[in-house]
């Protein structure tokens, strides 16, 4: 009867477990943000978000914008501001309810509503006016929030800024993005 219990137990803990958000470690030069996605709400943005994290693509990056008060941004600048390839562009789903609220993790984008590839944000502050309004003021996608080390935010949020190579808010001393991966 015990051993049955324990097999009962030991199998729904597994399911639990498995249904967690995945929560991901970005090192930065300044510290570790721990991170918690939210895969129910926002699957296409975690799931291409999760693509770069696999593949290492995020490792040797910087924070390449950073404006105190409002994000801090990275993903897509290697240290000296050249971009490196992406993946096709995806859909928004900015229109979760999620909002950009202070340490949410949210897609960049361009002008177009579905052109986020790897470039994210964390809000520095409430951003509601990046939230989505209307398909006509479509907003930015946010899929997850800081759950430790928003103290590294902060720190990062900041650092002198100016301009180089033509983009502003950039950091005079890089923001490197170390590494980042899933908490196992």
């Amino acid at each position: 009867m015990r051993a049955l219990f324990l097999v009962a137990f030991l199998t729904f803990s597994s399911s639990v477990l498995a249904q967690e958000n995945p929560v991901v470690m970005i090192e930065t030069s300044k510290g570790t943000i721990k991170i918690e996605l939210r895969p129910d709400l926002t699957p296409i943005t975690v799931e291409n978000f999760l693509r770069y994290v696999d593949n290492g693509l995020y490792d040797g990056l910087i924070f390449h914008r950073v404006i105190s008060g409002f994000m801090i941004q990275g993903g897509g600048f290697k240290v000296d501001m050249t971009q490196f390839s992406t993946y096709e562009p995806i859909k928004n789903e900015a229109d979760t309810g999620l909002s950009n609220a202070r340490g949410t993790i949210s897609m960049a984008r361009t002008g177009v509503v579905d052109s986020a590839t790897s470039q994210f944000f964390i809000n520095h502050a409430d951003n509601s006016n990046l939230d989505y309004v209307s398909p006509s003021s479509y907003g930015y996608a946010a899929f997850g929030r800081v759950i430790e080390g928003m103290e590294v935010v902060d720190e990062i949020a900041g650092v002198q800024t100016g301009n180089q190579r033509g983009y502003q808010n950039v950091p005079l001393e890089p923001i490197s993005i170390i590494s980042v991966t899933r908490e196992e």
